[in-house]
């Protein structure tokens, strides 16, 4: 008889060990997409002047990225989580491989960039939602905020770096350099997830239930959320709040450019002080676990947010930008770990794919058409606007002046303002305040079929 194999080691699934190795990949490969933007917003404003232009490569990223979002969803609960990792992984090397070729023989220009960004964007389509499910199967619970401020902090940690990394790229070498970086840390984030095994969820009655073909299981996640109204009232909130979020934020580099002379220093040191901030706000998460109602992190969060965007705009200098640019990269990963830790907790892992496809969707579906207001609102009517004799100048001059960049910045102002408001009714709305209380924890069943308890059960939380 043949021995039957012994299960995978309880302490590769429940500890930190395999998810670290991938965090490490996707750090790498994080920081050489974020020298790679920093280098590309540089040129493309540089190449036009315009602030329409930088809005829309976001455009067309987030575009096929919210599109396809649901069918990648069902594709990754039926697939295997770390091949869709590595595609999407694959797929952004091919791009930025065929960008550097386009560059070396002076052929680039703007709208190349558009489909290099339209088709990383498809193909991201599958790596978060495979992401942040496989934390589901590797970590316990109790690990899942720590694990998603790791997540935050890698960001973070590749925004403080990139800028300073990419200056002195430029300063030595050209563009083409960095658009090597780049593919060499796709090819190390894919190396390191094949030294890594992420478990396959088990199955569990509603995701027994939700089969079927490949468009139904596509919608499935609609239903999932909205026959929960805690889960779709905080997801009305991102809906909200990023719309707001999407429109001041795609007018920071324009600001910072603008007021500046395209001063790349003062630029770097804007992005770099952000990211600090970021890396700060993951370390307080990792080290903390987040609050103990993880709903307040989120609307608690989303006002700071608010506030800071506003401060950023009404700012003219350097000092006041790395303020608010710190203060709003601090509160990020408190408000996205709280957030993906409740999540994570409550929809059974083998429907996660779905689930968190379509939560994405309805978080981020307002932030193309931010981006497609942000840059004709700002180029065409209030920048003309508040120049020294348009018709805003007189009302707000005092607060933002009337030089270029005045209209961009009294955007960031006014958005802010309404973000703040955004977290301000959810905080009066009972069904997002209570989420953790009204809606159950699902048993995180182990390799052996044992259920695990939640730190923190919503069984054991106090309501406020």
């Amino acid at each position: 008889m043949t021995p039957t194999p012994p299960p995978p080691s309880k302490n590769v699934r429940s500890g930190m060990s395999g998810f670290s190795i991938v965090w490490v990949g996707q750090l790498i490969s994080l920081l050489g997409t974020s020298m790679t933007n920093f280098a590309l917003t540089i040129w493309a404003f540089q190449e036009t002047g315009r602030a329409t232009d930088l809005a829309l490569i976001g455009f067309f990223f987030l575009a096929p990225l919210l599109f396809f979002s649901p069918v990648a969803g069902a594709i990754v609960d039926r697939s295997n989580r770390k091949m869709m990792m590595m595609l999407s992984d694959l797929a952004s090397g091919l791009v930025t491989i065929a960008l550097m070729l386009l560059y070396y023989n002076e052929m680039m220009q703007i709208w190349h960039l558009y489909i290099g960004a339209a088709i990383m964007g498809t193909f991201q389509t599958f790596q978060w939602p495979a992401y942040s499910a496989a934390i589901s199967t590797m970590l316990p619970k109790d690990q899942f905020a720590r694990a998603n401020a790791m997540i935050g902090l890698a960001e973070s940690g590749s925004g403080i770096l990139a800028p300073v990394l990419a200056g002195a790229v430029l300063s030595l070498t050209s563009l083409g350099t960095i658009f090597a970086l780049d593919i060499f840390s796709f090819v190390f984030a894919i190396g390191a997830l094949l030294l890594v095994n992420i478990p396959q969820p088990k199955q569990t009655t509603t995701g027994k239930e939700s089969q079927g073909s490949l468009l139904s299981e596509s919608v499935f996640g609609f239903r999932y959320i909205w026959r929960r109204p805690s889960l779709l009232g905080l997801q009305l909130v991102f809906f909200s709040a990023n719309f707001f979020n999407a429109l001041g934020f795609a007018l920071l580099a324009p600001v910072v450019l603008s007021r500046t002379n395209s001063n790349e220093l003062i630029f770097g040191s804007v992005q770099s002080t952000a990211a600090v901030g970021g890396v700060v706000g993951g370390l307080v998460m990792t080290t903390w676990g987040g609050p103990k109602r993880l709903v307040y992190g989120v609307i608690f969060g989303w006002a700071v947010v608010g506030l800071f965007q506003s401060v950023f705009g009404a700012g003219q200098a350097l000092p006041v930008w790395m303020v608010a640019g710190f203060a709003m990269a601090f509160v990020g990963p408190i408000i996205n770990g709280s957030n993906q830790a409740i999540w994570q907790a409550k929809v059974e892992p083998d429907v996660q794919g779905r689930v968190f496809s379509i939560r994405r969707l309805i978080a981020w579906v307002s932030s193309p058409l931010a981006l497609l207001i942000a840059g004709p609102l700002a180029d065409n009517l209030m920048e003309p606007a508040m120049q020294s004799e348009g018709v805003l100048a007189q009302t707000f001059g005092g607060l933002v002046g009337n030089t270029a960049g005045s209209g961009m910045s009294l955007i960031m102002f006014f958005t802010g303002i309404m973000i703040l408001l955004v977290a301000i009714i959810a905080y009066t709305v009972p069904v997002v305040r209570h989420a953790e209380d009204l809606l159950p924890d699902h048993v995180q069943v182990t390799d052996e079929g044992e259920g695990v308890t939640a730190v923190g059960e919503a069984s054991e939380a106090t309501a406020v």
